[in-house]
């Protein structure tokens, strides 16, 4: 393996873990405000334990990966920031309204449903947002002139494909929070939120499908050379739906501890994430050498060898350091009875 080929494998490491935790945690955002009225299922007080202590370190991961892309690819970041410069600034708005908002809904009590509503929407839209650079850099709307590059707005927002991958950004987005909302409202005890998660994951599972399938059929007509090397890996497309389908099946069996209970939403998280990250190493794979088609390669646009050297090691440290951390927080998470079962009182804090 390449110098290029490994840090691009590190940077596309950093996309699918943030991309992953981000539509959880804008998910569960999203689920928040709908069922911010109904109080009886408690679905809204799951979603808001689950944000409380997620959201900021969901977040890092994102600064992981901007400079991620600086320091490894530093000729693809003025061509990246050039051509993402309005797409990237409305993400940074929303994030900031997000995450403002989302705090003070949490603060002024009076106001928390006005708040809910706003941080809710203003969520759901980021992913959206952000897997709108998959179409650009397909190269279709990328104009460059005259050593200038700018976007094609118009061509963007105009493309099938575009809105193929927006849907599917909102509905993954929606099938990965209800599933570990589910499985955290099993966890905690809440089986009203259980089951009304529970049901919003088989919905959603579908959907998600047909909205990747639709991705497809647009790439085949608007970038064709990404999906011709695509199908070169069928088996693993195929591997990714059956893993689907366990996740699928998994929400219909009955609970090990509990055969009363249907579903088992930890097997189901983590089959689909592995279906998540089958399909993404197909999609990542069949677009190298490009990082920007047809102008911009990775082997152009890598930083120096010994730079790179430099990063790569730091990385390695710092994930170290930082890893442990990760896995305790979340065992702490999953497993902490006092803060899973929490008074009524405290969940409306």
């Amino acid at each position: 393996m390449t110098d290029a080929l490994l840090a691009v494998t590190v940077l596309w490491g950093f996309v699918f873990i943030y991309a992953v935790m981000a539509t959880m945690d804008f998910g569960a955002g999203f689920w928040s405000m709908i069922y911010i009225n109904k109080p009886k299922t408690k679905a809204t007080n799951i979603a808001n334990r689950y944000l409380s202590p997620t959201w900021e370190v969901t977040n890092t991961f994102i600064v992981a990966l901007v400079v991620a892309v600086y320091s490894l690819f530093p000729k693809a970041a003025y061509t990246l920031g050039t051509v993402l410069l309005v797409p990237g600034s409305m993400i940074l708005l929303l994030l900031a309204i997000r995450s403002a908002f989302l705090v003070f809904s949490n603060i002024a009590q009076e106001y928390r449903k006005p708040l809910t509503i706003v941080s809710g929407i203003s969520g759901i839209l980021i992913p959206g947002l952000l897997i709108s650079v998959l179409p650009i850099t397909h190269g279709n709307y990328v104009d460059i002139s005259d050593g200038k590059q700018t976007l094609d707005l118009f061509g963007l927002f105009t493309s099938p494909n575009e809105y193929a991958f927006f849907a599917f950004a909102f509905s993954s987005t929606l099938f990965l929070s209800s599933l570990l909302l589910a499985d955290y409202s099993k966890v905690s005890e809440e089986m009203e939120a259980y089951y009304v998660y529970r049901r919003d994951a088989i919905i959603l599972g579908p959907i998600s499908v047909l909205m990747a399938f639709l991705i497809m059929l647009t790439l085949k007509t608007e970038a064709k050379w990404i999906y011709d090397k695509m199908l070169d890996d069928l088996p693993l497309l195929l591997t990714s739906v059956a893993f689907f389908l366990l996740g699928g099946l998994s929400l219909f069996l009955p609970s090990f501890k509990n055969q009363r209970i249907k579903g088992m939403p930890r097997i189901a998280v983590i089959a689909i994430t592995i279906q998540y990250l089958l399909a993404s190493y197909v999609y990542g794979k069949a677009h190298l050498p490009y990082i920007v088609y047809p102008e911009v390669t990775i082997q152009e646009a890598f930083t120096d060898p010994n730079s790179f050297r430099a990063v790569f090691i730091t990385y390695i440290v710092g994930f170290a350091i930082l890893f442990p951390g990760f896995i305790y927080f979340w065992s702490l998470f999953m497993h902490d009875k006092k803060y899973l079962r929490q008074k009524e009182s405290k969940q409306q804090t």
